[in-house]
């Protein structure tokens, strides 16, 4: 089974949980070997991988996260396994932060988001999964 958006249920109990304090956002990423654009889309004809969709999607996102104060805490590039598959399962792992969870709902429902952004993470994303953490400090 794959996932690319959050269920109902997953989505209801981020939004039960305090939206006043900073949280991380821990991203696993795996790209389709080709985005899947809607039809009709203007990218839909250009044979983008997924991975080049994602860049898209990363380049689109930077003017909602900038207002709504969010930002890249933690991103690396892979060198090898040293317990488990040899393979790696993600192309892209990564930690958001944002100021509140009320940031990051803010972002989910900024217009900009939700109308020009997201189609390229749709496109790009084979499966994916976003997990909430509490920062330590």
């Amino acid at each position: 089974m794959h996932y690319v958006n959050p269920s109902r249920e997953n989505f209801d109990a981020f939004k039960a949980l305090p939206r006043d304090e900073p949280i991380h956002m821990l991203n696993f990423i795996r790209y389709r070997p080709l985005a899947a654009y809607p039809d009709g889309h203007p990218n839909t004809a250009l044979g983008w991988s997924g991975q080049r969709a994602y860049q898209e999607y990363i380049a689109a996102i930077q003017p909602v996260l900038a207002r709504v104060g969010g930002a890249m805490v933690w991103e690396a590039q892979f060198q090898c396994v040293l317990t488990g598959p040899a393979e790696p399962e993600w192309d892209e792992v990564f930690v958001m932060g944002y100021p509140s969870a009320a940031a990051f709902l803010a972002m989910v429902k900024d217009p900009g988001y939700s109308g020009e952004v997201v189609v390229h993470r749709e496109a790009a994303v084979l499966d994916s999964r976003l997990m909430r953490f509490t920062p330590q400090v």
